[in-house]
């Protein structure tokens, strides 16, 4: 099992849409490509807002397959279009870590 953290720079102005958006599109469609969402936060710095998110992958292979139909998804592409013309840029820079558990990591829970 890994671990994939994902973070997510979003804007104060269109944070509701941004919310919106994930909630009731991204993680619906997500879900439907067999990605398996642990756990949602929303974390300010002095420089900027973040959404974070952390998803579990029985490895590395199937997270990059399951990303990339995920990213060819008919839906995804479209609502990504029509939600931007609404609101502008939902998302600045994007960090994605790949996170493999040391011998001594404690068992996470998996959804």
């Amino acid at each position: 099992m890994i671990y994939q953290l994902r973070i997510y720079e979003i804007f104060e102005a269109n944070k509701a849409a941004f919310h919106a958006r994930f909630r009731d599109h991204a993680a619906r469609l997500m879900a439907i490509h067999g990605f398996a969402i642990q756990a949602m936060w929303e974390c300010r710095t002095d420089s900027r807002l973040e959404f974070v998110y952390l998803l579990a992958w029985p490895d590395e292979a199937t997270m990059k397959a399951r990303w990339a139909a995920f990213m060819a998804d008919e839906e995804w592409a479209r609502i990504k279009r029509e939600t931007g013309a609404e609101h502008g840029d939902l998302v600045g820079a994007i960090e994605d870590r790949v996170l493999h558990p040391t011998a001594y990591t404690p068992p996470l829970p998996v959804s």
